[in-house]
């Protein structure tokens, strides 16, 4: 097998965040794996953007009002 230079990461996610990623996905005309390493990517580079540290309360997941 090739390693194609990325890592395989087990990720959980309650069942109301991944539809929601899911439906963006959808919207944004890609796969869940995409459009997680795509947000993933834009949070980063973001981060690198500002170069500021990240407050601990971005640690906790925001409450999620999904209807």
């Amino acid at each position: 097998m090739a390693d194609s230079g990325k890592k395989q990461v087990p990720l959980r996610l309650s069942a109301k965040l991944y539809d929601a990623i899911a439906a963006w996905a959808e919207d944004d005309f890609r796969s869940v794996n995409g459009q997680i390493e795509y947000l993933l990517t834009e949070c980063v580079r973001q981060r690198k953007k500002n170069g500021a540290p990240v407050p601990h309360e971005l640690d906790v997941p925001p409450e999620l009002d999904i209807r």
